[in-house]
């Protein structure tokens, strides 16, 4: 049975806010081991004020970001995650390939391919109407929120 998260129930698992909570909604996911999760990208966002006003294209690292959050909730569903964040350690791997722009839904499949005691490893593709375009290696570790 599919595990489906709207944003709501998304903020009750991360700690992002506007303007940088970047996904949408969770289309399943099977906690620790992967998620696949929607960004729907908009000209109204903040950031194609300036990038680029003429022609708007959403910038790389927010393509990461966007996606390491959906990996994000793959690991901190659990209940005994809750409550904790998942912050970057390293990105490796990182490969642009299409521009993003307002209009595009990414859909993106994020998959748990190691995790050693707080550590994991989170292989991230984002695809647009199927086509691949951005993908990474994310090296997050799991911490306490400070206070």
């Amino acid at each position: 049975m599919a595990i489906t998260l709207d944003v709501t129930e998304i903020k009750k698992i991360l700690p992002h806010r506007f303007p940088m909570l970047l996904v949408d909604r969770i289309l399943d996911l099977e906690p620790m081991k992967w998620a696949v999760g929607v960004k729907n990208v908009s000209v109204n966002e903040m950031q194609f004020l300036g990038h680029f006003p003429e022609n708007p294209i959403m910038p790389g690292v927010l393509m990461i970001e966007a996606m390491a959050q959906v990996g994000g909730v793959a690991l901190l569903y659990p209940p005994e995650n809750r409550g904790k964040i998942a912050v970057f350690a390293k990105i490796d791997k990182v490969r642009f390939h299409r521009q993003i722009v307002p209009g595009d839904q990414v859909v993106t499949r994020a998959e748990v391919t190691k995790i050693h005691g707080l550590m994991a490893v989170i292989h991230c593709e984002g695809k647009v109407n199927g086509e691949l375009a951005c993908e990474c290696d994310c090296f997050f570790a799991i911490q306490e929120q400070e206070k």
